[in-house]
């Protein structure tokens, strides 16, 4: 199946935002009160083509972002051309994540985008089911000053991790490295989302 066929999950800007009230740009964490009121928004989700989204302003497309740290150090990861999205090529990242969709025996929508986070960090890193229950919630991250960020909104989600359960298992699209937390700032280019959190959340 091409990626373009595959049904995603996706909320209206409008509802998602509430005709902007809440709209922001850069990353907002959980003791926001946009943060709660955008979450609710969730349950209000609809399964569409992912090739019908990826130029809808009018939608935004639920993505899983985890940031995988270990102590003082964080996981980054550079997109090669490999990858299938590619107005991302050649940026750093330190967000593990991608597309959420429907988990039919899963009722609560906090449920469905743990499971989507959780296969994700399981596909490209290697992690397994037991490696990713300290998984938390740390915010949201939007940025509709380019293109891909239009029609996206990340669930920023971070987990602490043993270095050696970490497997490359996307060598042909991602090259992983361990960097320092207070030299994070000094690496570029980042796509949009990660320079972002580095400004927000790690206090640059």
């Amino acid at each position: 199946m091409s990626k373009f066929d595959e049904q995603i999950l996706v909320v209206k800007r409008d509802t998602l935002f509430d005709m902007e009230a809440n709209a922001f740009n850069g990353f907002i964490s959980k003791d926001d009160n946009r943060y709660k009121e955008i979450v609710k928004t969730f349950g209000s989700f609809e399964v569409k083509r992912r090739g019908d989204m990826e130029e809808d302003p009018a939608y935004k497309q639920l993505i899983s972002y985890c940031i995988i740290t270990n102590d003082d150090e964080t996981l980054v990861y550079k997109r090669l051309e490999g990858g299938g999205e590619s107005r991302l090529h050649g940026l750093l990242s330190i967000g593990v994540g991608g597309h959420m969709n429907d988990v039919a025996e899963e009722d609560d929508i906090e449920g469905k985008l743990r499971i989507n986070a959780a296969r994700e960090l399981s596909e490209e890193v290697g992690l397994a089911e037991d490696d990713v229950k300290n998984i938390e919630i740390h915010g949201l991250i939007n940025d509709d000053d380019n293109e891909v960020g239009k029609v996206h909104i990340g669930l920023v989600l971070k987990i602490d991790v043993d270095k050696n359960k970490i497997i490359n298992n996307e060598v042909d699209t991602i090259a992983l490295e361990w960097v320092k937390n207070d030299v994070l700032e000094t690496m570029s280019p980042y796509e949009s989302w990660s320079e972002l959190i580095i400004r927000d959340a790690y206090g640059q």
